[in-house]
């Protein structure tokens, strides 16, 4: 027996300035606020094409509370896009706020490394064509990212823009 989840939902993050957060990721990922709750100093997001209700809560904890080290708990959130192009579009926006920490080829997927305000850090990631991951079925090297070359390969391949809600056979 086991929980039988399709995909997760949301995730809520702890930010020290509200509205800093809120600045970042609706400007860097272009979510609109959904909701707020100011008595609990709190706003819910969502992604443009999003079905949810909301993608990503924030709750704002004041700038006393000390920042993130690395330790135990969540490493990063990973947020699939749909076109290999738009990992380009990441990097260069990233690299414009701040937010950049990095990138790498996964074999399966590829993906630009970012940082919030308050150190969450996220991956944001292409997915190869599952009929495409070959040798990668069943590994995750971590390689440099040819971004580029990745882009003429495979540029026009769209990998994010359904949800399977059944299991195969």
């Amino acid at each position: 027996m086991s929980i039988n989840p399709v995909r997760l939902n949301h995730a809520v993050f702890y930010v020290a300035d509200l509205d800093r957060s809120v600045d970042f990721y609706t400007r860097v990922f272009g979510m609109e606020v959904a909701a707020s709750e100011p008595r609990m100093g709190a706003a819910f997001l969502r992604l443009p094409r999003s079905g949810n209700h909301h993608d990503l809560g924030l709750f704002g904890v004041g700038p006393n509370v000390p920042p993130k080290t690395r330790g135990l708990g969540l490493y990063h959130l990973a947020w699939q896009v749909d076109a290999i192009e738009d990992l380009q579009t990441a990097r260069d926006l990233l690299r414009q706020v701040g937010g950049y920490t990095g990138e790498s080829d996964h074999g399966a997927t590829k993906s630009v490394y970012g940082m919030d305000p308050d150190g969450n850090e996220f991956e944001i990631m292409w997915m190869l064509p599952t009929e495409k991951w070959g040798e990668f079925d069943d590994l995750a090297p971590v390689l440099p990212l040819d971004l580029p070359g990745a882009i003429r390969e495979w540029s026009g391949v769209r990998t994010a823009g359904r949800i399977v809600t059944e299991a195969s056979a």
